[in-house]
């Protein structure tokens, strides 16, 4: 289960920056993860909750946003964003298509205190 070690990485991660802005708590927690990041986010949050004990994410509410998978046709130059796993464009159902978003997790904001 490599949410643990995301969880570890993303308290560490809320830390530093908790640190460099002279803050003493963490209260909230905002990350944005994409459908093909490979993360279970129930499984992320039980680790985010198992975890954060002892840290300054003690008494932090962890929130997902969850991106779709966001794609653009290398054909008709569209942009456009699906829910499952489909790697051609629907206007012109060309398979030549770049991913442009939803493969990977960021911390988006803290509310520190």
């Amino acid at each position: 289960m490599h949410e643990y070690s995301v969880v570890q990485a993303l308290i560490n991660q809320c830390e530093e920056v908790a640190e460099q802005n002279g803050a003493k708590e963490i209260n909230k927690v905002i990350c944005k993860i994409g459908v093909m990041s490979g993360i279970e986010i129930h499984l992320l949050k039980v680790a985010f909750d198992t975890f954060k004990e002892g840290t300054m994410c003690e008494n932090a509410e962890l929130v997902i946003n969850e991106q779709k998978l966001k794609l653009e046709c290398r054909d008709c130059h569209k942009v456009f964003e699906v829910d499952e796993v489909r790697y051609y464009c629907p206007y012109c159902e060309s398979l030549r298509v770049k991913v442009l978003d939803g493969e990977d997790m960021y911390l988006m904001s803290l509310e520190m205190s």
